[in-house]
């Protein structure tokens, strides 16, 4: 019998897969399926690390330009593009559902988050594919998108995301836009998940105001600001905020928004995941608490590796004082929690 960590269902609040596979070439999802060891995610790992979903991120607004590397702002991305990229990473995710013999489907309700194989969560990673009159975004919808993150770190026609200078605020720019505060509202009517992963503090409060009595605050891979002063993470007063709204922070994996120096370096220590956790629950409480890894997006500790390591991840947290109870509602628990309150309001 493996051990109890390999057996405890985990469920990861963001991944890039499908980015990676779309820039990989015509036999990627044939190896996405099959194991080929690309990037951090396959579907052979995720069985391994007891992955039992996550949240596939639909992201747009790639390739960096030459701000991203001072951490300014980077110029908005046109809609018409984004919108011809999110088709073609949608179709991906549909492509790997049928290949895989089921064991992959698109979660489009709670009881697809149930079953056995992996539960694929269609999340989009930036509101760029959707115009100011939201049409598409019931097509989005109909695809079987659940969750929807406003921003990446550009500003769009809906909301401002935060620049990656370190160290530094996340209270940078301006708060929604109008069409922003009608995307949310649209999100909520349509029970889409509304992510503020990589939005500034202005959007953010704006987003906790608008969903007041409704939808759980969500922010799919962030970590803690007092550990680690990147715009990307949240303050203590944001962690309260979505602890209040019954929300989740996904911890972010990525070693530059773990590290106290900020440095993107793998020889970072797995524990610090961890710290990032710890923190999270003392500040707003245990059932604020998921995991957010941002595997093929960012650099992972390589001391976890990847997804295969998540087992020895749960050890970790089980080293740092976590009881079971505890880990179940951090590997699956409290996201499970999250979206049955969401897509059933």
């Amino acid at each position: 019998m493996p051990p109890y960590a390999a057996r405890v269902r985990i469920f990861d609040g963001h991944n890039d897969a499908l980015s990676r596979l779309a820039g990989a070439g015509p036999d990627a999802p044939a190896g996405f399926l099959a194991g080929d060891g690309a990037g951090h995610l396959d579907l052979p790992r995720a069985a391994a690390g007891g992955l039992a979903g996550g949240c596939f991120a639909v992201f747009t607004c790639a390739p960096p330009d030459a701000a991203y590397a001072d951490g300014s702002y980077l110029a908005a991305v046109p809609h018409a593009p984004a919108w011809r990229e999110a088709m073609i990473q949608i179709g991906l995710l549909r492509c790997l559902e049928r290949g895989s013999e089921g064991r992959l489907r698109i979660a489009r309700g709670v009881a697809d988050l149930d079953g056995p194989g992996l539960a694929a969560v269609l999340h989009l990673e930036g509101a760029e594919p959707i115009g100011p009159r939201l049409e598409e975004l019931e097509l989005l919808h109909a695809a079987g998108m659940r969750s929807l993150g406003l921003t990446w770190s550009r500003p769009n026609a809906f909301a401002t995301g935060v620049p990656f200078a370190f160290p530094g605020s996340p209270d940078q720019g301006p708060g929604l836009t109008d069409a922003g505060r009608a995307l949310v509202a649209a999100c909520r009517e349509l029970r889409i998940l509304v992510d503020v992963a990589h939005l500034n503090a202005r959007g953010f409060w704006d987003v906790h105001a608008l969903q007041d009595g409704g939808p759980p605050l969500v922010a799919s891979h962030a970590g803690a600001h007092s550990l680690c002063a990147s715009p990307r993470n949240l303050t203590d007063d944001q962690l309260r905020a979505v602890a209040e709204s019954g929300g989740v922070v996904g911890i972010n994996f990525h070693t530059g928004f773990l590290r106290a120096d900020g440095a993107d370096d793998p020889v970072t220590p797995r524990a610090l995941i961890v710290a990032h956790a710890a923190h999270v629950a003392e500040v707003a409480g245990i059932d604020a608490v998921a995991l957010g890894s941002d595997f093929d997006g960012a650099t992972m500790p390589e001391e976890l590796g990847d997804a295969a390591g998540l087992p020895g991840l749960l050890d970790a947290f089980r080293a740092a004082g976590f009881g079971e109870d505890d880990v179940a509602k951090v590997a699956h628990g409290n996201w499970r929690r999250v979206l049955e309150a969401t897509w059933t309001a």
